[in-house]
């Protein structure tokens, strides 16, 4: 873009100054925001940060080029961290939402508290505010379903997955399942430990996030 000085006569009434500076401004102020990208926020743990691997590998990394595959024009922002549990999350949410003003939120915890044998309730609670402070700014939240392995005892892990799809019922958000689905039985696309996705697993799961996704980008 090219920048011209105006050479205003110095004589000019201050009145016709003023109308002139504030023309310059909405120019440049409309410029700006025709220049903004809205943005796609990743907000998880482990799972979605990487864990085990450089950050050109993650799944993230990926969902940007599919993205710019299929035309979608939204910055993917990730913001996840490992061993994050809801109260972590919900700690910075407020910070991280004023800071980068997503238009969408892909929240995915859960695992970490279900890990520590966090009460439901209080994990119920957690996601719910944190989903409340997003909407508040008319940020649209997918809410990602978490599925832990049922060694943590059957009414446990009943009542855990139960929150998701009841949370998105009550708040009017888009569940999305399980970003693992087709991944976590699938020992050469998992790491050692049976929790984490390798690196061969990234693009499979930008590839289902993104199907999950596609028909409610706008």
């Amino acid at each position: 873009m090219k920048f011209f000085v105006y050479n205003a006569d110095l004589n000019m009434p201050t009145r016709k100054m003023k109308i002139l500076s504030l023309l310059i401004l909405i120019f440049f102020g409309a410029y700006a925001f025709t220049e903004q990208k809205s943005s796609f926020l990743i907000y998880g743990d482990s799972i979605s940060a990487g864990y085990g691997m450089d950050q050109d590998k993650q799944w993230s990394e990926n969902l940007k080029y599919i993205f710019q595959e299929n035309n979608v024009s939204l910055n993917v922002l990730n913001r996840s961290v490992s061993g994050e549990t809801t109260g972590g999350g919900l700690t910075r949410i407020e910070n991280t939402l004023n800071e980068l003003n997503p238009s969408f939120i892909l929240l995915e915890l859960g695992g970490n508290d279900a890990l520590r044998g966090y009460p439901p309730k209080k994990i119920y609670e957690n996601l719910v505010k944190i989903i409340d402070a997003s909407k508040e700014r008319d940020v649209e939240v997918f809410l990602m379903q978490i599925r832990i392995l049922p060694n943590y005892g059957k009414r446990y892990q009943s009542q855990f997955e139960s929150i998701y799809p009841k949370i998105a019922k009550e708040k009017k958000v888009i569940l999305l399942p399980f970003m693992l689905e087709n991944v976590a039985l699938n020992k050469d696309l998992m790491l050692p430990d049976g929790i984490h996705p390798n690196v061969d697993a990234q693009p499979l799961i930008a590839d289902f996030v993104f199907r999950s996704i596609k028909a409610y980008l706008k």
